[in-house]
Parts: C-alpha cells; sequence; structure tokens
C-alpha cells in the first residue's frame, strides 16, 4: 500500500517524516549507549547508518507502505525522537521507538505512540499494533503500560540484535482500546473462573499439561 507521507501534531507535538536535514541529529541521539544496546541498531553507529535511515530507508518505507517512520519533534522542529510502524502482516503493525536521552521523562514518546496508534486505526485498516522489548528493556515497557498496551507474554528467541537472539516482551494495542471501531469484527475470548479448564477436546492445558509457548 503506497502512502504520502503525512505530518500528524498533538498539543505539544509534531510527528512528520524524516528528511535529510535530520540526518545530523539522529547520529548525534543515537551515539546514546542505551539506544544502541537495546535497539536492533547498527554499533557502532556511523554517520553513514543515519544518512541511509533519513535518505533512503525512512522514504522507502513509505513509498512501499511496509514502514511508517515519523520524526518526533517539538514545534521548534527539535528533535525528540523516532517511531515507526511496520507492517508485519494484514491488519497488524508493530511499533519501534527510541528517544533522546536530553527530552525523556516528559511523556513525549508515549504521545507520540498513541498519536500514531491512532492514526494506524483510522487510516491504514490496522487493527492490532504490537510492541515488542527485549527482556531488561524496562524503559520501553513503561511507555508501553503508559500507553495502554496489554502485555501478552514473552517470546523466547524472537528478537536478533547484532547477531544475538534474545527473549522478548509482548504486548499488543487494539482500536477498542481506544474507543475506536475495528476494521473487522473482534470476538474476545470469553475469560473463565480462576482453576476452570477445557474439556477434552480444549485447548487449555490441565495441572500436568504443557507449557504455553508465551509466558508472562
Amino acid at each position: 500500500m503506497e502512502l504520502e507521507p503525512v505530518t500528524l501534531t498533538t498539543p505539544r507535538l509534531v510527528l512528520r517524516p524524516l528528511d535529510p536535514r535530520d540526518t545530523d541529529a539522529v547520529y548525534a541521539a543515537v551515539q546514546d549507549p542505551d539506544i544502541q544496546r537495546w535497539t536492533t541498531i547498527p554499533s557502532p553507529y556511523l554517520p553513514e547508518h543515519a544518512r541511509s535511515f533519513t535518505e533512503r530507508l525512512a522514504p522507502e518505507g513509505w513509498a512501499t507502505g511496509s514502514m511508517f517512520t515519523f520524526g518526533v519533534c517539538l514545534p521548534d522542529r527539535s528533535l525528540t525522537g523516532a517511531l515507526s510502524l511496520t507492517m508485519r502482516s494484514p491488519g497488524t503493525a508493530e511499533v519501534g521507538f527510541w528517544s533522546a536521552r536530553e527530552h525523556r521523562g516528559h511523556g513525549y514518546t508515549t504521545e507520540a505512540v498513541l498519536t500514531a496508534a491512532r492514526w494506524a486505526f483510522t487510516t491504514l485498516a490496522v487493527d492490532r499494533v504490537e510492541w515488542r522489548a527485549e527482556i531488561g528493556n524496562t524503559a520501553s515497557r513503561a511507555v508501553a503500560e503508559k500507553a495502554g498496551f496489554t502485555l501478552e507474554g514473552t517470546l523466547r528467541s524472537a528478537i536478533d540484535n547484532k547477531g544475538v537472539r534474545r527473549d522478548c516482551w509482548l504486548a499488543s494495542l487494539l482500536p477498542s482500546d481506544l474507543g475506536l471501531p475495528s476494521t473487522a469484527p473482534y470476538v474476545p475470548t470469553p475469560s473463565r473462573p480462576a482453576g476452570a479448564t477445557a474439556g477434552p477436546s480444549g485447548g487449555t492445558a490441565g495441572p500436568s499439561g504443557g507449557a504455553p509457548s508465551t509466558r508472562v
């Protein structure tokens, strides 16, 4: 799905497509060891990586409809971070983000995630936004929780970070979490009383059954 780049605004932020004018700001922000540790960006992060991101990868994502990348900015154009929505399957996008160290603690990233999710739900026919982060990335998890994501479990060996397979948390946000309609009908699984088990043909394991593939 090809989509013309768009700009989203909130009372405090401007989410706009990255462009070559952001290259220096991206390069400077990503020198932060925490960003290089917890994200899958190259490390060391060189000027050519920043140029490739702002001049090629981000625009190509918009052109192909595969990844929608925003620079998260203050009204004066100061870059506070970056956020991408990557299409993983029809109706499902994965959100990824980083925040410049000097702009943390103001709720900008949470605000940006919610703004981008609303746009995805209302414009991209997305019915599920996923968030994943390596176990231990508590700052990213805090953003997801503040944005209203529901933690669904742990995926084993689900992230390849610089050649090392790592476990990650998985959480999701649905249109209904933001009071929005879904593009496709959604019927949640009825909750069972504590201690209840499925019948002989059910999928819920009893006390001696095998462990599920994900866990919290």
